[in-house]
């Protein structure tokens, strides 16, 4: 099917291009969602007789989008989530738990603007990219932690996982030292 594009879409072209795309993508994504209309003649026609009031409604999204990425680039937004002992989340965090904290950190986000490609499932500092407009991508850091005290102890560089090293001679002392404090074993 061709269709005409309302907005720049990755991957795909610019405003006003036609382009030739599958038939499930154009009728469940691009016309379901406004981003595009069905290239017929009355369409095309429609298109140039209305391509400035389009092309002003998208500079003014793109202002917008500029105006909140200054503010929303490099914030951080910690995350509370229950994790083992070697940092391995029991759940994950996903594109909704980030726009959560987004939105509660006084920024509007919808969970369709973050990118994922997997859940986080571990504890740690994760950089992630938010899509706030075809054309104005940001990133932010989520600080998926245990605790509060432990993602500041996370943001200020420190290692929340204390895992202390035993080596076999250390190993070795202490059963002996166990055994001879039991009179079984002198040493």
């Amino acid at each position: 099917m061709e269709v005409i594009l309302l907005e720049r879409v990755a991957k795909l072209g610019q405003m006003g291009d036609t382009v030739k795309v599958r038939d499930g993508y154009a009728r469940n994504f691009l016309l379901a969602r406004g981003k595009a209309l069905r290239a017929t003649e009355g369409n095309k026609k429609h298109f140039e007789t209305q391509r400035a009031q389009i092309e002003a409604r998208n500079l003014e999204a793109k202002k917008e989008a500029e105006a909140v990425a200054e503010k929303l680039d490099g914030q951080t937004f910690v995350i509370i989530r229950q994790a083992g002992e070697s940092g391995h989340l029991y759940g994950s965090v996903s594109t909704r738990d980030v726009a959560e904290a987004a939105t509660a950190g006084g920024f509007s986000l919808n969970r369709n603007q973050i990118v994922l490609t997997n859940p986080i499932k571990a504890l740690g500092l994760h950089s992630v990219p938010v899509h706030l407009h075809p054309e104005v991508d940001v990133k932010v850091t989520v600080n998926v932690a245990r605790s509060e005290e432990e993602a500041e102890r996370q943001a200020r560089g420190e290692s929340v996982l204390s895992r202390e090293e035993t080596s076999m001679d250390d190993l070795g002392l202490e059963v002996g030292a166990a055994l001879a404090e039991a009179g079984d074993v002198e040493l």
